[in-house]
């Protein structure tokens, strides 16, 4: 069976992309399955440079087509592997230009593309996100509202949206769990896995990682099964 590529993406900084990668990441290896790593925001490779020695993991600039083939050919000569994809902020232009590359590529490969589409409570995450549904044109998109930014509430834009019921005629609308400040700043700023953190926190901080860790996986698994 073909492995899944699972795009993490938002085309704007401080939405929570890489968290959410580091997330699915550690989720995908307690799943133990042959994961690759692709780490496209060379700006900032937090995702990259906490995982790099645990994941396979390759650095890509999707802001050029030579990057989407790079991907794209890597994809299809290892269909085993599961790729997950952490896109930088400026993703949306590199989409719009050359995401058909890799879409029309994958059903060929019949190989299953899934988006994690991670937003913020502003307007222009609905904006970018009807562009990147026009660049992409294919696979699954699950919208994921982040609560970092606030409760579901303050979500009220995309809630009562039309991208929202375009979403979900095949997608999902979910939940990302927040979590402690003082564990995200570790995992941003100091560049540790996720089992790095529980193995040498200390004990409240661990009860916040493994609440935080268990929440993720009820989220993955509904968009991962």
């Amino acid at each position: 069976m073909a492995g899944r590529v699972l795009m993490v993406s938002g085309s704007k900084g401080g939405v929570g992309k890489s968290i959410v990668s580091m997330a699915l990441t550690h989720y995908l290896l307690k799943q133990e399955e042959e994961l690759l790593l692709i780490e496209a925001d060379t700006a900032n490779p937090d995702v990259g440079k906490a995982y790099g020695k645990s994941v396979k993991t390759l650095y890509m600039n999707l802001d050029e087509k030579e990057g989407w083939m790079d991907l794209t050919n890597h994809l299809s000569e290892h269909p085993e592997q599961t790729a997950v994809i952490n896109t930088p902020a400026r993703s949306g232009e590199g989409v719009k230009l050359y995401g058909t590359l890799l879409s029309e590529s994958l059903r060929e490969l019949d190989r299953e593309l899934v988006t994690l589409w991670i937003i913020n409570s502003q307007r222009d995450s609905l904006q970018l996100l009807r562009e990147y549904l026009d660049g992409m044109q294919g696979g699954t998109t699950h919208v994921l509202r982040n609560l970092y930014h606030g409760p579901e509430r303050k979500f009220e834009l995309y809630n009562s949206s039309k991208i929202r019921e375009t979403i979900e005629t095949s997608g999902k609308t979910l939940n990302f769990p927040d979590v402690a400040d003082r564990i995200s700043d570790q995992l941003h700023s100091d560049r540790l896995t996720i089992e790095a953190v529980i193995e040498n926190a200390p004990l409240g901080n661990r009860a916040e990682v493994n609440r935080w860790v268990k929440e993720c996986a009820t989220l993955f698994e509904q968009v991962t099964p």
